[in-house]
C-alpha cells in the first residue's frame, strides 16, 4: 500500500430530493480518475482506501452514500426519508458526482456492499467505467439475504438463536422483515436493541477466518444504529434490484477489464457468487485469497495489485470531460 495522504478537495453535493452528499478527492488532480465505493450499506469512508492507489497516477475520489457518514441527513435523523435511499438513487448520485468533477470515465473499486453498487452502476453506465476492482463480492439478492439471516444458523447455531430471538418475529414473519419492523419502530429503545443484536450477528457471520476480530465501530451506539438501519433497509428490499438483475446484465460490462477478489473463508459471501460472475465476464480475472475471509492483509495487497494492473491497461484518454 501507498503512504497515507490527505484530501485536496471535498464538499457536499446537493441532490434534487433534499440530500447532501459528502465527497472528497486526493492524489493527482489530473490523474487517472478512480472512484471508491464503501461497504455497509452505511459503512462510510475512512482514510485507508486511498492507500490502494498510487497518488501520482490517480485522481482518487470517494463519497459517503446518502444517509451515512458526513452526508446529510443521516438515515436515523427525523428528516430522513428512506424511500429516497435506494440503489437507483445511489447510481444517480454517482453520476451527479462524476459530472460535478468533470470526469468522463473512471475506474471503480468497490468493497463488500460496494461491489453490488459498483456492478449496478457499471451496468447502468458502462460507457462511464474504465474498469472494476471488486473485493469481497456480493450481489445482495434475496437468496443471499436469506443465507445471511436464516441459513447461516446451520454454521453458527448458538449465535444465530440469539439473533433470531432478538428479532421477536411474528408468526410466519422472516427475520429480515422482523428486524425491519423493529429498526423502524417509533420506540427508540426497540430500535437500539435491534441495532445491537444486528451488529452482534454481523461480527459473527462475517468470516471463518480465525484472525478476524469484532468491528470496534459497533461499540458506538450512534454508528451501530445508523449502520443497522441502512443494512436492514437495503437487505429487506434485496438492494432494490430484481432477483437476477446483476447476473442477467453482465453482458453490458463483458468488455470491461475487471478483477474479482474473494476470500475462501468468507462465509457471509460464499465464493460461488464471485465465481459465477467471473464465468459471465470474459474481461475479468478471478483471484481467490486462501486463508482469509471478508477482508485481511492478503486481500488488501491483492486490491492494490489489481488497481495497479488495471491502471497499466486502461488508456488514459478522454478521462475528463471538456
Amino acid at each position: 500500500m501507498f503512504p497515507p495522504i490527505d484530501v485536496f478537495a471535498s464538499g457536499h453535493l446537493a441532490t434534487t430530493d433534499g440530500n447532501e452528499i459528502y465527497w472528497e478527492c486526493s492524489g493527482n488532480p489530473r490523474g487517472l480518475p478512480a472512484l471508491y465505493l464503501h461497504g455497509g450499506p452505511g459503512g462510510g469512508i475512512m482514510t485507508g482506501y486511498r492507500r490502494h492507489f498510487d497518488p501520482a497516477v490517480f485522481l482518487i475520489v470517494s463519497f459517503e452514500q446518502r444517509g451515512c457518514g458526513r452526508s446529510r441527513p443521516r438515515a436515523t435523523d427525523p428528516a430522513a426519508d428512506l424511500q429516497t435511499n435506494t440503489t437507483q438513487h445511489l447510481i444517480v448520485d454517482i453520476e451527479l458526482l462524476r459530472q460535478h468533477l468533470g470526469v468522463e470515465r473512471w475506474l471503480i473499486y468497490g468493497a463488500s456492499w460496494g461491489t453490488t453498487l459498483a456492478l449496478a452502476y457499471a451496468q447502468a453506465h458502462a460507457e462511464r467505467v474504465s474498469g472494476l476492482v471488486l473485493a469481497a463480492v456480493t450481489t445482495t439478492t434475496a437468496a443471499e439475504v436469506h443465507w445471511l439471516t436464516q441459513s447461516m444458523g446451520l454454521i453458527f447455531p448458538r449465535e444465530w438463536e440469539k439473533f433470531a430471538e432478538a428479532a421477536q418475529a411474528e408468526s410466519g414473519e422472516s427475520l429480515i422483515d422482523a428486524y425491519y419492523r423493529q429498526i423502524r419502530s417509533d420506540d427508540a429503545a426497540i430500535r437500539a436493541a435491534a441495532a445491537q443484536a444486528w451488529c452482534a450477528w454481523e461480527d459473527v457471520h462475517v468470516s471463518l477466518d480465525p484472525n478476524s476480530s469484532p468491528n470496534p465501530r459497533y461499540q458506538d451506539p450512534e454508528f451501530r444504529l445508523l449502520f443497522a438501519t441502512l443494512v436492514i433497509h437495503y437487505w429487506k428490499h434485496a438492494a432494490f434490484l430484481q432477483a437476477a438483475d446483476i447476473r442477467s446484465n453482465m453482458h453490458k460490462i463483458a468488455h470491461l477489464p475487471g478483477v474479482l477478489i474473494h476470500g475462501r473463508l468468507d462465509i457471509s459471501s460464499p465464493l460461488d457468487t464471485a465465481w459465477q460472475l467471473h464465468k459471465q465476464w470474459p474481461g475479468s480475472e478471478f483471484v481467490v485469497v486462501d486463508g482469509e475471509g471478508h477482508g485481511g492483509k492478503l486481500m488488501v495487497a491483492s486490491v492494490t495489485e489489481a488497481v495497479a494492473k488495471l491502471a497499466a491497461v486502461i488508456k488514459p484518454q478522454a478521462l475528463f470531460a471538456g
